[in-house]
């Protein structure tokens, strides 16, 4: 058997995405026959207690509070950035200038000027780098745009996408560095998905109207006072498609109920899609072509027909979730690093991303169209 290169990993912050890009690690290698062997070798968090707590948990071999520590160590080939946003710029340029690539969950940084900068630095120096956006690695998304671009939906009419969940809708839930005015609120926390998937479905957005709403206006400020709120909790846009579709999107944080309601609709001349993120593995299309009285949507089901959900599962129906969805973004980063094709989701592809959150920023207080 030929022994792989080794690929170290260094984990920057161990919360709720830090996890998630671990079992995206873990299950890339087991599932992708990936061109080398990951190690995960360092995990750095706030105190040496809680990185070696992490380091236990995860099966990293060391562990470090000083995250600066791993950009001196040759033996570390990614840094991976799981940490708050205010913080994403700083690590990952640090990161660029000591010739690591890079792996940032989303967003890029709390601004498009700071997001530029680093798609520069990492395009300058040739390191490759990934955004966390793995809702698009859905295998019924692919599907999804596959009929779009075949023509089975005929001439797209128009379009709506919505990321909603309820994790801000108690009013006395405390503030947080999501509630930042630089770079927060619900449009570019929540939005962003809604944003990236539309423009991976139908391609380039032209224009935007937007408009955003502060339904909470203060909150606890974790020291006995009370906050104001500047950032949007709702934040919604209408679109114009390079293409000339219209359509719409909207990220809310404050809708009760909802737990991961990432979903679209795609209207045709000849059909229409329908998914929802609280049912990933299934895909409904519409088609006028059926026979009279039989119309309807049919659901399509994940499948080995729909690549990778082989590598997960070889029995349609079972579904795979989340976490495997990182798996198949490591999987294409892995790839990307090894020269077998381009990054899924670059630095310069999160930049695109920043400048339609901001132009629909814009938008909402001049409450015109702008172009982006």
């Amino acid at each position: 058997m030929i022994e792989k290169p080794k690929l170290s990993i260094g984990l920057i912050g161990s919360g709720f995405m830090g996890k998630a890009h671990v079992f995206g690690f873990a299950t890339a290698q087991k599932v992708f026959d990936l061109p080398m062997q990951i190690d995960l070798h360092t995990v750095a968090d706030i105190n040496d207690e809680a990185a070696a707590r992490a380091a236990h948990e995860f099966g990293f071999r060391y562990a470090t509070s000083d995250w600066r520590s791993m950009l001196a160590n040759p033996e570390i080939d990614v840094i991976d950035i799981t940490a708050p946003n205010a913080l994403h710029k700083e690590m990952a340029l640090e990161a660029i200038a000591a010739g690591k690539h890079v792996y940032c969950e989303k967003p890029l940084a709390p601004m498009a000027a700071d997001a530029a900068e680093m798609a520069e630095a990492a395009e300058a120096a040739g390191v490759k780098t990934q955004l966390g956006f793995n809702y698009i690695c859905n295998p019924m998304l692919k599907l999804a745009r596959e009929m779009i671009v075949g023509g089975e939906l005929g001439e797209i009419r128009s379009y709506r996408g919505v990321h909603a969940e309820d994790y801000m809708v108690d009013a006395d839930g405390p503030y947080t560095f999501r509630h930042d005015p630089a770079g927060g609120g619900a449009l570019a926390d929540l939005g962003s998905h809604a944003l990236a998937t539309a423009e991976f479905l139908l391609g380039p957005i032209a224009k935007v109207m937007g408009d955003r709403v502060t339904a909470i206006s203060e909150r606890p400020d974790g020291k006995g006072g009370r906050r104001a709120i500047e950032v949007d909790d709702i934040g919604r846009a209408f679109l114009r498609f390079e293409s000339g579709v219209s359509g719409s999107i909207e990220g809310n944080w404050i809708a009760t109920g909802r737990k991961m309601q990432h979903d679209f609709e795609v209207y045709g001349s000849r059909g229409a899609l329908v998914f929802s993120g609280e049912r990933l593995n299934e895909l409904h299309f519409y088609s006028t072509e059926d026979a009279p009285g039989r119309h309807g949507f049919r659901r399509i089901e994940a499948a080995p027909d729909h690549a990778p959900y082989g590598n997960f599962c070889v029995a349609p129906g079972h579904q795979i979730g989340f976490n495997d969805l990182k798996a198949i973004e490591v999987a294409g980063y892995m790839l990307a690093i090894a020269g077998h094709g381009p990054e899924p989701f670059s630095f310069r592809e999160g930049l695109r991303i920043q400048h339609l959150v901001e132009s629909i920023q814009k938008s909402s207080v001049s409450e015109n169209w702008v172009v982006v």
